[in-house]
């Protein structure tokens, strides 16, 4: 398997239907500077295009509480 690089291997899940497995190829191709690899909405979900891991609004909310202890006040910084 082909690596970035930093030594990494693209995420992806194999297709156990096909051992020629397309969306592998194109996970490939995609590391290939120009190239754009073009993905179907089921062939990204499975190549792990989707995967939620940003911050919740409340855990969001709850970094801000963090700076207000910091600093005694209970106003945001003006911007």
């Amino acid at each position: 398997m082909s690596t970035d690089h930093n030594g990494h291997e693209p995420d992806m899940q194999p297709d156990p239907a096909s051992s020629a497995d397309p969306i592998r190829d194109k996970l490939l191709d995609a590391w290939t500077p120009g190239f754009q690899a073009e993905f179907d909405p089921d062939e990204a979900e499975r190549a792990g295009a989707f995967v939620e891991d940003a911050l919740s609004e409340a855990d969001a909310a709850a970094s801000v509480d963090d700076l207000m202890e910091i600093d005694g006040t209970q106003e945001p910084p003006a911007s």
